[in-house]
């Protein structure tokens, strides 16, 4: 089994929680990617992070963070910059995201700081997330792209608060598009395919992104699972697991994490049955995220998995 190098932003959640009656907030490592990572590690795969870490403390915290989970840091550079915060309030279990530093820790990772041996060896890229959003990075990710040998999935992770405006989005979409063209699995949210392509059902973002050239795409549903449109096949929809919630911090990274962890081991399916049975599995990672809060923190191992949804 080789390895998968995932390129994107790591920062800290402050994640909004209450002590005493009054408001307080929870210190959290966190990032798309990150979480990302740290779930593939988790799922028993191996996995090397690619990205910008400030020069303080908290970047401090990231490293050893990744370092204790298993995730390798060869790829990843120090910048003269302050850790970038996201802080994370609540409606109900669904998490909304405020990002402040800037210019942001995790956007500074240029295309000649590229590891282009690491990326090039890697059975597994992943690009996506807040970083596409910084044209430095999409420098970086684009040429991971074009080196990259292995398998190469893709998920934007919208965060409308970062969109400047009907432009930002137009070039965000363009963004999707190119990535997508060259993607062997595409996973986005219902959030995400709403917000990019607005009043087009689940079904058809995941056509229109076939058609650009994805392979296999994944559209997931909260607790209606997801949609998964693979091969030639019509789209099938996979029911989620029932789970307790309590944060859905990171389901969606876990479910990539999950899906990339399995084509570690024994690549992609050759049948849609195959791909069915994996986004099965995928879903219960992401119900056993859910029902623990935090991000990274909260990414099971595949015993757990098993074990949670025994039988």
């Amino acid at each position: 089994m080789g390895y998968a190098v995932v390129l994107g932003e790591a920062l800290v959640d402050l994640l909004e929680t209450e002590h005493d009656g009054a408001p307080v907030y929870r210190q959290a490592i966190g990032g798309g990617p990150l979480n990302v990572a740290v779930g593939v590690a988790r799922l028993g795969g191996a996995s090397q992070f690619v990205g910008s870490l400030g020069d303080d403390v908290l970047a401090a915290r990231i490293r050893d963070f990744l370092g204790a989970a298993g995730v390798g840091l060869d790829g990843a550079v120090t910048v003269p910059a302050a850790t970038a915060l996201a802080v994370v309030s609540f409606a109900g279990v669904e998490p909304d995201f405020r990002f402040y530093g800037e210019p942001p820790s995790y956007g500074l990772l240029g295309a000649d700081d590229l590891d282009v041996d690491l990326v090039a060896g890697a059975d597994v890229l992943y690009c996506g997330s807040v970083v596409l959003l910084r044209p430095v990075v999409l420098a970086a990710a684009r040429r991971a792209w074009a080196v990259a040998t292995g398998l190469r999935v893709f998920d934007p992770n919208v965060r409308p608060r970062l969109l400047d405006g009907p432009t930002a989005l137009a070039e965000l979409r363009e963004v999707v598009a190119e990535f997508a063209a060259g993607a062997h699995v595409v996973k986005l949210s219902e959030a995400d395919a709403a917000l990019l392509y607005p009043g087009e059902p689940a079904e058809g973002v995941a056509a229109y992104l076939r058609e650009l050239g994805a392979a296999t795409v994944v559209v997931t549903l909260g607790a209606d699972g997801a949609l998964l449109a693979a091969a030639d096949a019509d789209p099938v929809r996979v029911p989620a697991p029932r789970v307790n919630p309590v944060d859905t911090t990171g389901a969606g990274d876990s479910v990539m994490a999950a899906l990339i962890a399995d084509l570690l081991v024994a690549g992609e399916p050759g049948e849609p049955a195959g791909w069915v049975e994996r986004v099965t599995f995928a879903l219960r990672v992401a119900g056993l995220v859910c029902e623990s809060p935090g991000g990274a923190t909260s990414m099971p191992t595949r015993a757990e998995v098993l074990a949670r949804f025994a039988g």
